[in-house]
């Protein structure tokens, strides 16, 4: 027990000598943890990255825990496609506020369409349904409109009607809104969690 204690002033006393021999001034290169000593007391100044904690889910069944597992990895394939939307959208509203008449914008949209088409369409056929879903979904939580408002805004309405429409037949709906606080709580929750890299 004796030998624990000498060993751990020991400790203290190299530490303390280190610290006199570095003028209080930073300990690493990267500018992370500094001290400061106010009134005799050291303190040990850090910057660390914002961790989000949400309640851990409580699962009643095995069935319950991997449905939430299969929801996180649907997230995670549609995600590049959801930020792919928001980038693009921006950069098309951008353009379209520079054009002048609705010839120009008429043309415009088609060429982005099909420029988003060649891109995008063969992940775009390859999701489930459950994953169409999401991603209509997600897209109004990136964009902050439906995508029929988005057909209706850049096409027409007639187009918006037409594909709302289509997915009606195939059990979706484009005025799909995001409800962060209601049916689509676990769903913001997966996302904030991988926006701040922590899944």
């Amino acid at each position: 027990m004796k030998k624990r204690i000498s060993i751990f002033f020991v400790f203290c006393f190299l530490f303390a000598f280190m610290i006199k021999a570095q003028d209080y001034s930073e300990l690493t290169n990267e500018n992370v943890f500094h001290i400061v000593v106010i009134e005799g007391d050291t303190i040990y100044i850090s910057s660390i990255d914002e961790v989000i904690i949400f309640p851990k889910p409580k699962f009643n069944s095995k069935r319950q825990w991997r449905k939430y597992y299969r929801l996180i990895k649907h997230i995670k394939k549609v995600y590049p496609l959801v930020k792919a939307a928001g980038e693009k959208y921006d950069s098309i509203s951008a353009k379209m506020m520079s054009l002048s008449t609705e010839k120009q914008k008429r043309i415009y949209i088609k060429l982005a369409e099909k420029e988003i088409m060649e891109e995008y369409e063969d992940d775009i056929r390859n999701l489930t349904i459950t994953q169409g879903r999401i991603l209509l979904k997600l897209i109004d939580r990136e964009i902050g409109e439906t995508s029929y408002d988005l057909l209706k805004e850049l096409k027409s309405s007639f187009t918006a009607f037409f594909w709302q429409t289509i997915a009606r037949i195939f059990g979706q709906n484009l005025k799909s809104e995001f409800d962060a606080e209601g049916e689509d709580r676990l769903i913001n929750e997966i996302m904030i969690l991988m926006e701040n890299g922590q899944l």
